[in-house]
């Protein structure tokens, strides 16, 4: 698939952004699409905790600074996102020593959240 040079272009220039927090598409910034997927995914996870756990360490031990790792167990298999630790209360889920292995799931496997209902 070939992309759109202006598309390219626009892409380029983000990428020299710092905080890009702010940009939007004209009707949502960034941060306020990262804000609502962390509120909307807590909300599954609390929805379904026998299957849900958060940790503060991958499970090799590392993690990035100010991050925890959470994620939920389906039908389907695991599915998980990385949040900046400021969101660590708003997940009522058990919290592991160590996140479970990455089954290699990724954006692309979010339709594995279907499997849960």
């Amino acid at each position: 698939m070939k992309i759109n040079p202006e598309i390219l272009f626009i892409n380029n220039e983000i990428s020299k952004i710092d905080d890009k927090s702010n940009v939007s598409d004209g009707s949502h910034t960034f941060k306020e699409l990262y804000n609502h997927r962390c509120k909307l995914f807590a909300i599954i996870c609390n929805s379904y905790q026998d299957l849900a756990w958060k940790s503060k360490l991958h499970s090799d031990s590392t993690m990035f600074d100010n991050y925890f790792i959470v994620g939920i167990f389906t039908p389907a298999g695991q599915f998980s996102y990385h949040y900046h630790i400021d969101n660590w209360d708003i997940f009522k889920v058990k919290e592991l020593d160590l996140a479970p292995e990455w089954d290699g799931h990724s954006a692309d496997d979010i339709d594995r959240l279907f499997s849960l209902v």
